[in-house]
């Protein structure tokens, strides 16, 4: 069940974010609240945001029209015994250390993202998306790793998925004819999947992988 004292406490997470121009919160206002939908990320984060929206946001994540609408439904919940709550996870994002942030971004956008937004100027920072994968840009202007390790022990940066077998090949075959360079073609794995790795202007290794069948 859904403990209103926890979302209380998630609306004004957001409300501080939000003052604090947290980049990435002004996509998920955006998509949560129709009043900010035509509006790009700056302009998010410049608009007036009160507890009170940030309540609403939260009420639609969970279902609900408005908070008022959520505490009525939460409330209207059977009770438990247990009074703990169980955190869930709902994201996760990459984070990648580049040494240029509009070099990554136009790589980037070869490969089929789409840049979320740059932060800075000069841009320090930044995130490029695309459906469901969102990779974050660092700016890092010396090595990261030593040597070759990454080259050596395949590091990677990022694993992606698609759903289906005819998507991997159809993302790899789309990839080749734009000519980027892979660090591993496509391959079957021993465990069923079928995988490949692109290699990005920094070196970063991203695996894409999907099922072999």
């Amino acid at each position: 069940m859904p403990n209103l004292e926890n979302l209380r406490k998630q609306a004004k997470l957001y409300v501080r974010w939000h003052r604090d121009g947290y980049h990435p919160v002004a996509a998920t206002i955006r998509a949560m609240l129709p009043r900010y939908r035509h509006l790009t990320d700056r302009q998010v984060l410049a608009e007036s945001f009160k507890l009170s929206d940030a309540q609403e946001l939260v009420a639609r994540q969970s279902g609900f029209e408005s908070w008022q609408a959520l505490k009525t439904g939460v409330q209207a919940m059977p009770t438990t015994n247990s009074t703990v709550s169980i955190p869930v996870l709902s994201d996760i994002e990459a984070q990648l250390y580049v040494s240029d942030i509009k070099v990554s971004c136009d790589y980037y956008t070869k490969l089929g993202f789409t840049v979320a937004f740059t932060y800075g100027e000069p841009a320090f920072y930044g995130q490029v998306m695309r459906d469901e994968a969102r990779l974050n840009l660092r700016l890092v202007c010396e090595p990261v790793f030593v040597g070759d390790i990454r080259e050596r022990e395949k590091l990677l940066s990022a694993s992606i998925t698609v759903d289906s077998a005819d998507e991997i090949h159809r993302l790899f075959d789309q990839y080749k004819s734009a000519g980027v360079d892979f660090n591993q073609t496509l391959k079957k794995e021993p465990w069923g999947a079928r995988t490949f790795i692109v290699r990005d202007p920094d070196g970063n290794l991203l695996l894409f992988a999907g099922p072999a069948t």
